[in-house]
Formats: C-alpha cells, sequence, structure tokens
C-alpha cells in the first residue's frame, strides 16, 4: 500500500514522503494511529492545502519533548527483581515495567514509547531509550537490582555479584570438602580431622593466653608487684 506520511517515521521516511509498506503496518498502526494517511489524488491535495499547520503542529510536539528530554536527563529508575545468584532473573523486566517506573518519578509516558528489543533478564544498569516524539529520543538507566541497597551499590559502581562476603563463602566450600574428604578416608580421615579442630582451638586458647598474660603484666606495671 503507499501512503503519505503525516509525520517522521524512523527507517521509513519525513513528513510528506510518499511509501509503499505493507498493508498490514499501514493497517494496523500508520493509519489509525494518523501517522499516515492512503496516498490518493485526493489526500495529497489535502495534505498540501494543510502542510504549513501539520508542520507547525509537528515543530510544538518536538519542542515539549525536547523540554521533557532535558528534565529527563541522567533519569535512572529501580526496579525490584528476584534472581539467581548468577544475577539472571526469575522472569523479566519489559517495557510495561519500564514504563511503570519511569511515570513514577512523574513523567507521562506510553509502553509504545519504549524502545527495547528483548526483555531485560540479568541484575545490572541497563541503558533503555524512550522515544518522546519521531525526532527525541533519550535514554534512561534502568536500574535492576533485588533490594534497594543493591540497587544504590550499583550506582555506585560496584558489583553486587562478587562481594567480601561471597570470598568468604568460597572459603568455606573449600573447607567442607577438606572435611569430606578427611572423612572418606575412614578412621584414619576422623583423626585427621579431631587433630584438625583441636590445632584451631590451640589456636585460640593461645590467643586468649597471651591476652591474659599482657592484662597479669599490665596489672603488675600498675601495682608495682
Amino acid at each position: 500500500m503507499q501512503v503519505i506520511l503525516l509525520e517522521r517515521i524512523e527507517k521509513l521516511g519525513q513528513m510528506g514522503d510518499i511509501v509503499s509498506v505493507k498493508n498490514g503496518y499501514a493497517r494496523n498502526f500508520l493509519l489509525p494511529q494518523g501517522k499516515a494517511q492512503r496516498a490518493t489524488d485526493a489526500t495529497l491535495k489535502e495534505f498540501e492545502s494543510r502542510r504549513s499547520q501539520l508542520e507547525a503542529r509537528n515543530l510544538e510536539l518536538r519542542k515539549e519533548a525536547e523540554d521533557i528530554a532535558s528534565r529527563m536527563e541522567k533519569l535512572t529508575v529501580t526496579v525490584i527483581r528476584q534472581s539467581s545468584d548468577s544475577g539472571q532473573l526469575y522472569g523479566s523486566v519489559n517495557t510495561r515495567d519500564i514504563t511503570e517506573a519511569v511515570s513514577g518519578e512523574g513523567f507521562s509516558i506510553e509502553r509504545r514509547q519504549v524502545q527495547l528489543n528483548r526483555p531485560i533478564k540479568t541484575i545490572g544498569v541497563h541503558e533503555v531509550a524512550i522515544r518522546l516524539h519521531p525526532e527525541v529520543i533519550i535514554e534512561v538507566g534502568v536500574n535492576v537490582a533485588r533490594s534497594e541497597d543493591e540497587a544504590a551499590a550499583q550506582l555506585r559502581g560496584e558489583n553486587v555479584l562478587n562481594r567480601d562476603d561471597d570470598d568468604d563463602y568460597e572459603e568455606e566450600v573449600i573447607d567442607i570438602e577438606e572435611v569430606e574428604e578427611m572423612l572418606e578416608k575412614g578412621p584414619s580421615g576422623a583423626d585427621d580431622l579431631l587433630q584438625a579442630i583441636e590445632r584451631a582451638t590451640e589456636g585460640d586458647d593461645d590467643a586468649e593466653e597471651d591476652t591474659g598474660a599482657d592484662d597479669e603484666d599490665a596489672r603488675k606495671d600498675t601495682t608495682g608487684t
């Protein structure tokens, strides 16, 4: 189908261009949303008669969009989701979630304005394009985290999936594996495990004894006895 564009359409043309599009695209999107008209002699004459009016209206809408874009600059919204330890979401963040998050910050947008190629499925800060006008597109940050604390940490540039407590966990896993290896040896392994526990306990006792000795020395220095 041939249509005449009533506004700029990305990858299709500018206002006033006559282009060929698939019938379904024209009937389901361009025509019902007033973005184009069938290109006939009658509609071409009608367009030319009100072209200046359409251009003025487009300029007004673009200025409004530019004003909103200036206020949305550096905007980051937070979306809380559960995920695995690797950061893979149990579900996803889609255009509806982003629309609600941005609207929650006081900016009224529609789902069709969110330019998301595929749903977000991982923890992190993602840049998403918002089309405020055919000629005005702005990117906002979508901070997907498991909690508000993690969201704040991600904004500081921290990797919430690789914190120090994870390192402690790794060490604990290694210790458990060592215990299992000892137990697999049978009685001799059990003896090794008991000795390891005793060594660890002795270390704590030595530290306590050292502290006690230091305290005793301090008391002697104070009393002179």
